[in-house]
Order: C-alpha cells, then sequence, then structure tokens
C-alpha cells in the first residue's frame, strides 16, 4: 500500500486537485439550476388562464338600454328599507317598519335617476333612548320581484338585502379632572357642573378611571347606501382580502351579488346625536346610488390607514375627523394653496435646520454670540416637551419635542462648557463660558440685555400665572406650573430672541448676520401667518406665529441704517475680512498656477 501512496503524494496529487473541482462543480451546478428554473418558472411563466367554472361573477348586469319592438327597456332594481330593533328581519308585511321604498334604480348607471334621497323624521321608542339598539335592513330585487322569501315571486338570484346599524356605541368621555386650585373661582357654577368628580381624592378618581367603561349610544343622522359597480370575475379560491368580507355570496350558484357598502367616510363624529331620555325626534337623512371600485377601495384604503395609525399611537382620536373636515368645509383653491405651502415650510424647515446644526458643529468662536439666549432656548424646549407629556399627547410629536430637547442641549456643549461639579453630595453640572465670548464686549451688552429681559419676563409670567390660577382650573399645581410656563412661552417667547438686537443697537452694526438661516426661517414664519387664518388653533398659537416677523423687521431695520462692519466678527464666529482675505488668497493661487 506504500507505493500507491507515494504515487499521490508525487505526481498524481496535482491531476486529483484538477479534477475535484470538476466533479463537485457539476452536482452544485445542477442543483443551482433547478432552484433557479423553479423560481423562473413561478415569477415569469405565463399564467395559465382559469376555468370559467372556476370563476365567480355577478348576479345583476350593468342597467344597458335593450331595443325590443322599436321600444327602449332597461334593467331596474327595486329598493326597500324598514327600520327594526331587531337585528334579524322578516316581517315583511309590518308597514310601519318599512320607510322607503323606491322603483325602477338603474344599477352601475351614473346619473339623476341612479341617486335617490330622503328624509324623515323618526320618533324613538322608551329601549331606544335607554341605549337600545335599532337597525336599517335594506332590501334591493329586480323590478317586479320581491325580497319576501315567503312570497310567490320570490326568487332567490333576484333580491338580495344588507343589515346596517343606525345606532353605534362610543366609550363616554372621561369626567374633567381639572379643578380650581384655589376652590372657587369666579365662574366656577358652569365648570363645577361639567366637573363631578373635581372635589373627590385623587385615588377615587383613579380608581374610576380602572372600573368598567361606560358606553353611551349615539344617533347616525346620515345613512349612505352605495351600491359598488363591481362585474369582476374572482377565483373562487383567490379573491382579495379587502374584497372578500364584503362579498354576499348565493349558495346556489356560487356568484356573489351587489356589494352593498354604508358609505360613513364623511359621518363625523360630532355629527351623532347621544340617545337619552329628553329626545323626542331624531332626523334621518337616507341616500342611494352607485359607487365606482375606484373610488370604493380608496375610502376603505384611508380608514384602514387611520385606524393603523391610531393603533400605533401616531394619530389621536378625532383627528382623522379634523383632516376630513378641511375638505369638507374648505375652499378647494385654498386648500391647494395650503398643500403647496406645507410642503414649502417643511422644506425651508429642514433648510434652516440643516444650517443650524452645520454652524454649530463648525462653530470654534463665541465672538457676538449670545451665550444666555441658547441656555434659554433649552429651558423653553424643556418646558414644552413636559407640557406634551402631561397632556397624553402622541408619541410621534413627544418624539420630535424630545429630540429637538436634546440638540438644544447639544448646543450649550458647543455655546459653553459644561463641567460636573462633585463636591457636593450630589453631581451637579455647571456652565462655564468660553474664553472667545469673555474676551469682547459681547458677553458685557449679552448680560446687560439678559438682566433687563429677565425683570420683564418675570413680571410677565408672575402675571399671567396668577390670572391662570385665579381663572383657570387645573388638574394639579405641577400642571399649574406647566401650563402658565408653556402659555408664558407661546406669548412672551419673543423677547428671548431681543438680545441680538441689544448687541447690534450697542455695536452700531448688523455685518455678517446668518441672513441665509434667517431668511428660511422668516419664510416660515409667513407660512405660518398664513395657516393662523385658515387652520383652526389656540388663540396663544395663532398669535405667538407673529412674534418672529416683528423680530425680522426690526433685524431689517437695523440693517438699513446701521453701516456694515465689516470687520465685525458676526455671531457665527466668522468675520468679513476673513472671508475677503481667503478669497483674495484664493485668486492669486489660481493666479499663480496660470502664470507657471
Amino acid at each position: 500500500m506504500a507505493p500507491p501512496a507515494a504515487a499521490v503524494e508525487g505526481g498524481q496529487a496535482p491531476q486529483g486537485r484538477q479534477q475535484q473541482p470538476q466533479g463537485g462543480f457539476g452536482l452544485t451546478g445542477i442543483i443551482r439550476m433547478v432552484v433557479f428554473w423553479y423560481f423562473a418558472s413561478k415569477f415569469f411563466s405565463p399564467k395559465k388562464p382559469t376555468e370559467p367554472s372556476a370563476l365567480i361573477s355577478n348576479l345583476f348586469q350593468k342597467a344597458q338600454p335593450l331595443v325590443v319592438f322599436w321600444m327602449l327597456f332597461f334593467f331596474f332594481q327595486d329598493m326597500w328599507v324598514y327600520l327594526s330593533e331587531h337585528e334579524k328581519f322578516n316581517d315583511f308585511g309590518a308597514e310601519s317598519s318599512l320607510v322607503w321604498h323606491e322603483t325602477n334604480i338603474p344599477y352601475a348607471v351614473w346619473g339623476p335617476e341612479s341617486t335617490r334621497t330622503l328624509t324623515l323624521d323618526y320618533n324613538p321608542s322608551e329601549s331606544l333612548k335607554h341605549n337600545g339598539s335599532l337597525y336599517a335592513h335594506v332590501f334591493f330585487a329586480h323590478s317586479g320581484f320581491s325580497p319576501d322569501p315567503s312570497d310567490p315571486e320570490y326568487q332567490h338570484q333576484a333580491a338580495f338585502g344588507r343589515t346596517h346599524p343606525v345606532v353605534t356605541y362610543l366609550p363616554k368621555s372621561k369626567a374633567d379632572k381639572k379643578k380650581s386650585l384655589l376652590g372657587s373661582s369666579p365662574d366656577s357654577s358652569e365648570a363645577q357642573v361639567t366637573s363631578k368628580v373635581n372635589d373627590e381624592p385623587e385615588d377615587d378618581e383613579d380608581s374610576k378611571d380602572d372600573g368598567p367603561v361606560e358606553w353611551v349610544s349615539y344617533w347616525k343622522p346620515n345613512i349612505t347606501i352605495n351600491l359598488v359597480a363591481d362585474f369582476t370575475q374572482y377565483p373562487k379560491t383567490g379573491v382579495a382580502p379587502n374584497i372578500a368580507p364584503y362579498l354576499n355570496i348565493d349558495p346556489f350558484t356560487g356568484n356573489y351579488y351587489p356589494i352593498v357598502y354604508f358609505n360613513e367616510f364623511w359621518l363625523l363624529r360630532d355629527k351623532l346625536i347621544p340617545l337619552n331620555e329628553t329626545v323626542t325626534e331624531l332626523r334621518l337623512n337616507l341616500e342611494v346610488g352607485p359607487i365606482s371600485m375606484t373610488k370604493w377601495q380608496l375610502f376603505l384604503q384611508i380608514d384602514q390607514s387611520f385606524q393603523i395609525h391610531r393603533n400605533y399611537g401616531s394619530m389621536l382620536e378625532g383627528e382623522a375627523d379634523e383632516l376630513k373636515r378641511v375638505f369638507l368645509e374648505g375652499n378647494p383653491y385654498l386648500l391647494a394653496i395650503t398643500m403647496v405651502v406645507s410642503l414649502l415650510h417643511s422644506v425651508f424647515d429642514f433648510l434652516a435646520f440643516k444650517n443650524d446644526i452645520q454652524f454649530w458643529n463648525k462653530n470654534k468662536s463665541m465672538e457676538g454670540l449670545s451665550a444666555k439666549t441658547v441656555v434659554v432656548s433649552f429651558v423653553c424646549q424643556l418646558i414644552i416637551f413636559l407640557y406634551l407629556l402631561d397632556n397624553d399627547t402622541s408619541w410621534m410629536i413627544l418624539a420630535s419635542s424630545g429630540i429637538g430637547c436634546v440638540i438644544e442641549f447639544w448646543k450649550i456643549g458647543k455655546a459653553m462648557r459644561i463641567e460636573i461639579d462633585r463636591t457636593g453630595r450630589i453631581p451637579m453640572l455647571k456652565l462655564r463660558d468660553r474664553d472667545s465670548y469673555v474676551r469682547n464686549k459681547t458677553k458685557e451688552y449679552d448680560d446687560i440685555a439678559i438682566k433687563y429681559l429677565c425683570y420683564v419676563l418675570f413680571l410677565l409670567v408672575a402675571g399671567f400665572s396668577v390670572y391662570s390660577l385665579m381663572y383657570e382650573r387645573h388638574k394639579s399645581w405641577y400642571s399649574w406650573i406647566l401650563s402658565s410656563l408653556t402659555s408664558c412661552v407661546y406669548m412672551f417667547g419673543f423677547i428671548m430672541m431681543c438680545p441680538q438686537l441689544f448687541i447690534n443697537y450697542k455695536l452700531k452694526s448688523v455685518a455678517h448676520l446668518p441672513w441665509r438661516q434667517m431668511t428660511y426661517k422668516f419664510l416660515n414664519t409667513i407660512i405660518d401667518d398664513l395657516f393662523a387664518f385658515v387652520i383652526k388653533m389656540p388663540t396663544l398659537h395663532r398669535l405667538s406665529v407673529f412674534r418672529d416677523d416683528l423680530i425680522f423687521l426690526i433685524y431689517l431695520y437695523q440693517r438699513w441704517i446701521y453701516p456694515v462692519d465689516k470687520k465685525r466678527v458676526n455671531e457665527f464666529g466668522f468675520g468679513g475680512e476673513d472671508d475677503q482675505a481667503v478669497a483674495e488668497t484664493d485668486a492669486a493661487k489660481e493666479e499663480e498656477k496660470k502664470t507657471n
């Protein structure tokens, strides 16, 4: 056995190594080809046509005209609407339950004859007033046929029906926990009526929140019945998941009846009428008409998108209605302008944010920049974040505000030196001014401006806080402090933008101000001014959007009356002569290259 081994170790080894890859490539190559062929045939091979016996289609046909013996005929259908407190309905002979009957309604045809409306007044029963139920039973049938299965002229392929609840149930709004912290207020007569739990301890309130949810019945004033114009042939085992729940299949033929869609897309929650013992008469608006397949799917997708956002916490209850209200009550031209302006606002906001981050990332000098304004901006941003956290705001807005707090704190680290003082029991953060900020007159002017502005701001905050404590209601003392400070940030926040104006006034120069960043911010304030007149918002926020306009106009006035001092280093740490010197140096280098 030794010689063969020696032969393998000697001259035959290279041949063995050359043949081994060929055998391995053949086996793996076949496997790869099989896998590739499988996926190619799966995704790129032509689909086999489905046999007609495996398809389901609409039992009703489109109302197209037919000429028979020189006369014009249409395929029409009739409709019956019954109101009953029972979910199952078979009492077709009860005339008191029949509230609407229409004849000769063309199916899947758009025109004045295909849309019918009716308005009626309904007297609720005692059971309906006490959280009872009411259903609208809608039946369709070919003209000349009856929807009653007990009728001799009834045919199951010519008639169908759907049931829709007229009463919906929503959880009762939680009792208002806000109260007058001083025990009473001048206008507490109405406030105490709307908040019965205010005088009780907080523990009792929390225990009530943990109890069972109380539901309230609401009346739907509008019922819109849409027949979907869908004549698609669906595979019996391959109906789309978003369509399958709405298909009404005939058990005998396997085909489907026309889809009945009860359109509540434009039914806002504030239009619902609560049912109680005081209600004696209710208005009900009925409408029947066709709807295209595309429009129906669009409504379903938008509602599904709203529901997904609510589940993830990115949309609060009622925000979807506010968005729909803009389309319902707004001017379409004004709405289009608002959408375009909103896009521009996002672009300008991004550019301003980008330039701001770039400046603070590259800034190495605090000469000409108000460092204390940066600290105050962080405090204001932190107050707004705590206020949003206390008022159960959606997590997306909280995340945006929290990121803003982090960025403002990062700016403090760029504007000042942050040190940790460990001399006491609890480590404390200490802020120290940078050398470039202390060596010039900017610190002196900044201290003077902040000193007097703090006096004014303190008086305004104290006055507004006392007013809020006396005339407004709050959940707790902590909530009163946050709401008072937040309101002052909205109302008097522009005061924190004044130190730079004071520095410009003392230096008699506005050279090299960050006009690009200021221009982006000013364009955003113009857009905010437009939204202040268009969009529904609190009065405080409406007033706050005009403060930046005033500051920027003062900047423009200072630029007009003060001479441009190119020697002054601006608040970004750059000087005009430095930029000019760099430009001249670059030009000299270019000339030298051309000469060489």
